[in-house]
């Protein structure tokens, strides 16, 4: 399991690198353009707003600097607070687009709700107590 939650939390630090460092400094650039290949998704969902894609490019660093964090000391609770910290940010995420894709063409539709989901499941994975961990936790109950 530790594996797992180090191959998460190193998956989450590349994706919070990349969509950080985009963000927050090239934010026109993220507007017109996120997520590259995949069509555009950022700009066809209201007006340019300097501020608040900076904001969300500052959020994501952070994740990813929270991330660079549990590898560097791979204790099973920097795993699990990590996991809380990218669980509650990917539902929150997840949620807001799934109630907004009537803006999208489908297949940008179905691209997104894919890349939140991921995002989503590496949070869930770092949520997961490694077997020695639920072992402790079991033999602990009285």
């Amino acid at each position: 399991m530790r594996r797992l939650h180090a191959a998460a939390a190193a998956a989450s630090a590349l994706l919070a690198g990349f969509v950080g460092v985009w963000a927050y400094f090239f934010p026109l650039s993220f507007y017109d353009s996120f997520p590259g290949v995949l069509g555009s998704w950022v700009s066809v969902d209201g007006p340019f707003n300097e501020h608040l894609i900076r904001e969300v490019g500052a959020m994501y660093l952070a994740l990813g600097a929270a991330s660079i964090g549990s590898l560097v000391w791979r204790s099973a609770l920097g795993y699990r607070i990590l996991g809380i910290a990218w669980t509650v940010f990917g539902v929150l995420h997840f949620a807001y687009h799934a109630l907004h894709l009537d803006h999208l063409p489908a297949v940008d539709a179905v691209g997104e709700m894919v890349a939140l989901g991921v995002s989503l499941l590496l949070g869930i994975l770092l949520l997961i107590p490694a077997r020695e961990a639920r072992a402790t936790a079991t033999q602990a109950q009285p």
